[in-house]
């Protein structure tokens, strides 16, 4: 099993940053996909971004190219979600996945979510 844990939410300002982080721990050579997803009341998941250790090269969903970066540090094992320029559209509960699947930004790419973190944009 992997174990996925958030952190770095919190209530922002539009036009402000946050960095959200994800720790992995437990059989991580399960998870070579990290990606990052957020859901906002009354929609679907939807996928923010995403990563490969193995990799190391970055996807983007269209709400995030631009402003937000991901990024893994293999001797923390940890992903990180920098997120800039926020706009109220993207209050949600952003959620880390890991996986093996081969589609980034397709859910049943990934077999382990973590607990959420709310993140909230004020205007």
């Amino acid at each position: 099993q992997v174990q996925l844990v958030e952190s770095g939410g919190g209530l922002v300002q539009a036009g402000g940053s946050l960095r959200l982080a994800c720790v992995v721990s437990g059989r991580t050579f399960n998870a070579d996909l990290m990606g990052w997803f957020r859901q906002a009341p009354g929609k679907e998941r939807e996928f923010v971004a995403a990563i490969r250790w193995s990799s190391n090269s970055p996807w983007y969903g269209d709400s995030a190219k631009g402003r937000f970066t991901i990024a893994a540090d293999s001797v923390k094992n940890t992903v990180y979600l920098q997120m800039n320029r926020l706009e109220p559209g993207d209050t949600a509960v952003y959620y880390c996945a890991g996986g093996s699947g081969d589609y980034v930004g397709v859910l049943r790419s990934y077999d382990f979510w973590g607990q959420g973190t709310q993140v909230t944009v004020t205007s």
